[in-house]
């Protein structure tokens, strides 16, 4: 982020660190309108990002794209309330078509990378896949674990073959909506921390996104509150610890997730600050800081060893910029946009009774 946008940004939220601060208690349009342009130019710049390293990136990087276009699309599908956010909905919808054309043409290079891998996972890349939440709920701090385990022993290997199970999509083609005791007990297992969790989150979200709502699955809501809920503690945890990298991965990663699963208070106005000032401004992308920027104290990386796990098929470049942490952010950013131009009149007390929203499926 340039250093004339941060400081403009700072005035314009400036809660204190400490004060929990929504998204949708911002109350005046001049105010809305300036930060929804600050993020759809920080979305339109990894964007860029996205054409230019197209065929170079994993799925992995490319499925946060796919998830900010149907964000845009829900804005588009309910015009905003506010008369001036009313002329951002252009730039969204130039945004969104723009989306849709490299996400179809990402599929072809996905095909000459790594087609094994895009069999499996290419649903959730697909058009429709993604459905925003049609309520708003939040995260339960009575639910949060009392220790959390080491995340060396979470295998990521093990957790994709749990979801193209879900999927469908193995090399059995066999019926999706499939549980086996074995993805039954990881998949629900506690005191996860860090991927392991967001990865417990991803499979139950999926198969919402899915429909499936047989055995297990009936218990959807329940484990989707559990995770979130820790996913929330987690959050602030590599808060204090001064958002630290790697940690700003997962810190991300946790807020998509979350706020797919309708989790309203991942919307907080200092994480949306935090996040846009982690943008390379030349590059559009987001990833490594630089060295300057990433001196760990002690007590930082003791907090970091819940969050600090790198994703096996994570895609790096010389330049520092890091496809799986730009998927993230845009899915993150995305998630921001959505709420304030959905619901530009939502205030804190309106949030707590859990407004519907308007579907986008």
């Amino acid at each position: 982020m340039s250093s004339l946008r941060l400081p403009l940004l700072l005035l314009l939220l400036a809660p204190s660190p400490l004060q929990p601060s929504l998204l949708p208690q911002l109350d005046t349009p001049e105010v809305k309108a300036t930060v929804a342009r600050l993020i759809l130019s920080a979305l339109e710049r990894a964007t860029v990002f996205l054409e230019e390293r197209l065929p170079e990136l994993n799925l992995d990087g490319v499925v946060g794209f796919r998830v900010l276009q149907e964000q845009l699309k829900g804005i588009q599908e309910e015009r905003a309330g506010d008369p001036l956010l009313r002329p951002l909905s252009l730039r969204v919808g130039r945004l969104a078509g723009r989306l849709v054309t490299l996400l179809h043409r990402s599929i072809s290079y996905q095909k000459l990378s790594d087609p094994t891998y895009l069999r499996e996972f290419q649903p959730t890349i697909q058009p429709g896949f993604w459905k925003l939440p049609h309520a708003w709920t939040r995260t339960n701090a009575s639910m949060v674990y009392p220790t959390f385990e080491p995340e060396d022993s979470f295998s990521e290997d093990s957790s994709d073959r749990c979801l193209v199970q879900l999927l469908g999509t193995g090399p059995d083609r066999s019926l999706p909506c499939r549980l086996s005791d074995f993805c039954r007990t990881l998949m629900t297992r506690a005191g996860c921390s860090g991927y392991c969790l967001s990865h417990q989150l991803l499979y139950f979200l999926s198969a919402r996104m899915m429909g499936c709502t047989k055995g297990l699955f009936l218990q959807s809501q329940h484990y989707m509150d559990l995770f979130c809920a820790n996913m929330m503690d987690l959050n602030r945890r590599a808060e204090a610890a001064g958002y630290a990298n790697p940690t700003q991965d997962i810190f991300m990663e946790n807020i998509m997730l979350c706020g797919i699963g309708g989790f309203i208070d991942f919307y907080k106005l200092r994480w949306l600050e935090a996040i846009l000032s982690w943008q390379k401004p030349r590059e559009g992308c987001f990833g490594k800081p630089a060295p300057e920027d990433d001196r760990l104290s002690k007590a930082t990386r003791y907090h970091q060893h819940f969050l600090s796990r790198v994703k096996r098929r994570e895609k790096q470049f010389t330049d520092g910029c890091s496809a799986h942490n730009t998927a993230m952010a845009v899915g993150a950013l995305g998630g921001f946009l959505y709420v304030l131009m959905e619901h530009p009149r939502a205030q804190g007390k309106a949030l707590q009774s859990t407004p519907s929203l308007p579907s986008s499926s």
